[in-house]
This record gives structure tokens, C-alpha cells and sequence, in this order.
């Protein structure tokens, strides 16, 4: 089959080298705009898919208009029979609605549960132990096309977004290639979605990673891990933003007079929850770099 792959980040990347490693026919790959970043946003970025595809000498799309009529001109002429999007941006239906077979995404969930944005965050936040990716045809309304296969993946309990994602962007890989080669077998049945279990995963602001205190520690421990490394829980120390990567949680009964930060001022930062505390190892402060407790702690002086 004649294959066009859309995608932009790393997640994408893994998917787009196991097709590549198996031979599939690979027309075209779409992918983000180059931008400017780094010190003093001079410096030309490339998306890592397309670093990536430049690298095999696979044909690169750019477009900064998915409805542009020279894009969708361009894209007509790959006679693409099916086009697979791995972690980028929303299609019109002029673009999904192309090829004879369709296209199908990669999600990160299980759906449809965890429908939007930010699924990986969200199943680690709501403490679940198991999640898992999910191939579906792309239709209108975001995340609700049929379902094409699944593979599941259970996050520890101390697991953070960060592994979660590394671990699913491996399995994801596989999904896709294995979607792929039952397409062409015609080996695949494609299943509706059950509305009953819809559970939503909307994008993270940075007003939603600040952390409240009062509720319990498991609860804040999986609000920080879920958002660990990025975008990052926070909250508010000497009226400075504290960002938190790593800690470890300790539940344990507070009294009336346990302050909510305690520190020996050396090598451990606690910070209290309703039935427990988090011990801080890694952090933030607004202002500075990414520091461990001790370092932190050897150049500040907790008010």
C-alpha cells in the first residue's frame, strides 16, 4: 500500500522507523513547520519527524495550511491508500477523508476512555494502573471513529507521564506496524465505540498544574507524577513558583500544629497533605534551573 504518515514529536518518530524497518511503502510524510527557538529564538527548528524522515530520504509535506489547495493539490498526487497520523495536529475532513481506505490514528489510551489532549497525564493523575494504545479510523468528531486494535499497559505505581509515554511510544510502534499489516492482509474488523465508557482527557494549562494541598497525599503525589516532566505540578514557596519532578509520599497522621513546610535546611523539603506528606527530591524554584533537594536547599534559605 501506498502510505502517507503525518506526525510531528519523538512519539511520532518511533511509529514512523518501525514502518520504515519493515519496508512499507512510505509516499510522504506530513509534519509541522520548521520554528525558530533556542537562545534568543535564532536558531531554526526542525520537528523530529522531520529530521527523521530528511535522514531515510523519505518525501516531506510542511504545510502551514491544512486546506490550502496546493497543499491538498500535493497531497492528492502521493495517491496515498491510506494515511496514518501519529501525534499531530486535527485534519479536516478534506485531508482524513482522502485516501480509499481512510486514515487511522494512534491514541493514547485505551478508548474510549481518555478522549483529548493529554490522555497519558490524565490516566496517571486519576491514579489508574493500566492503560494502553489505541489504533481507530479517524471521523469528524475527535476520537470517536471505529476502533481497530488495542495493546494495554499497565503504569506502576510510582511510574510518572514520563515513563508512561517512553513505554507507550514502544507499543505504539507496534500497533501501528501490526494495524498496518492486517490492513493489508484484510484481516481487520473495525468495532464502534462504546459511548457508555467515554471518559475525557482535556489539554493542561498551566492554572491546572498548580497543586492543592488539601486533599489526600495519594492524591497529590498522583497529580505531581502525572505531570512530571512536563508540563510539571507546582505550587507556591516564599511566593515563588516551586515546580516538582520527583518525590516520594509518606502518609502519616498530622496534628494541628505540623507546619505545612518542614526542612532541616540540609537535605529534605516535606510538604504537607491532609494524611501524609511529599518529600521533595527534585525541583524548580522560579528563577533558577532544575536542581536536586540538597542543592537546592545548600543555596536557599526557606522563609
Amino acid at each position: 500500500m501506498r502510505i502517507v504518515f503525518m506526525g510531528t514529536p519523538d512519539f511520532a518518530v518511533a511509529s514512523l522507523d518501525k514502518l520504515v524497518q519493515a519496508n512499507k511503502n512510505i509516499v510522504g510524510v506530513i509534519t509541522a513547520t520548521d520554528k525558530y527557538g533556542g537562545r534568543g529564538g535564532k536558531k531554526l527548528i526542525q520537528s523530529a519527524v522531520k529530521k527523521y524522515a530528511v535522514e531515510k530520504g523519505l518525501k516531506v509535506l510542511q504545510p502551514k495550511n491544512l486546506k490550502a489547495p496546493e497543499f491538498i493539490e500535493e497531497l492528492q498526487s502521493l495517491k496515498a491508500d491510506i494515511q496514518i497520523v501519529v501525534a499531530f495536529r486535527m485534519l479536516p475532513e478534506v485531508v482524513w477523508n482522502m485516501p480509499p481506505i481512510g486514515t487511522f490514528n494512534l491514541h493514547g489510551s485505551l478508548l474510549p476512555q481518555y478522549r483529548g489532549a493529554a490522555p497519558i497525564n490524565w490516566a496517571v493523575i486519576n491514579g489508574e494502573q493500566e492503560t494502553g494504545v489505541t489504533t481507530f479510523f479517524l471521523q469528524h468528531a475527535i476520537d470517536t471513529g471505529e476502533i481497530i486494535d488495542q495493546k494495554k499497559l499497565p503504569i506502576g505505581p510510582d511510574d510518572t507521564a514520563g515513563i508512561v509515554h517512553d513505554n507507550m511510544m514502544a507499543i505504539g510502534a507496534d500497533l501501528v506496524l501490526e494495524t498496518i499489516n492486517n490492513i493489508e492482509n484484510g484481516t481487520i474488523t473495525s468495532t464502534p465505540q462504546d459511548e457508555n465508557l467515554v471518559s475525557e482527557a482535556p489539554k493542561i494549562f498551566k492554572e491546572t498544574c498548580e497543586i492543592n494541598w488539601n486533599q489526600s497525599i495519594d492524591k497529590v503525589y498522583n497529580f505531581v507524577r502525572g505531570l512530571s516532566p512536563f508540563p510539571t505540578a507546582w505550587t507556591t514557596l516564599d511566593e515563588k513558583m516551586l515546580k516538582i519532578y520527583s518525590c516520594r509520599k509518606v502518609k502519616q497522621s498530622r496534628f494541628e500544629n505540623t507546619p505545612t513546610i518542614e526542612s532541616d535546611g540540609k537535605s529534605y523539603l516535606r510538604i504537607w497533605a491532609t494524611d501524609g506528606y511529599l518529600e521533595v527530591n527534585d525541583l524548580q524554584i522560579q528563577g533558577k534551573k532544575r536542581m536536586s533537594i540538597q542543592d537546592f536547599l545548600n543555596g536557599y534559605q526557606i522563609n
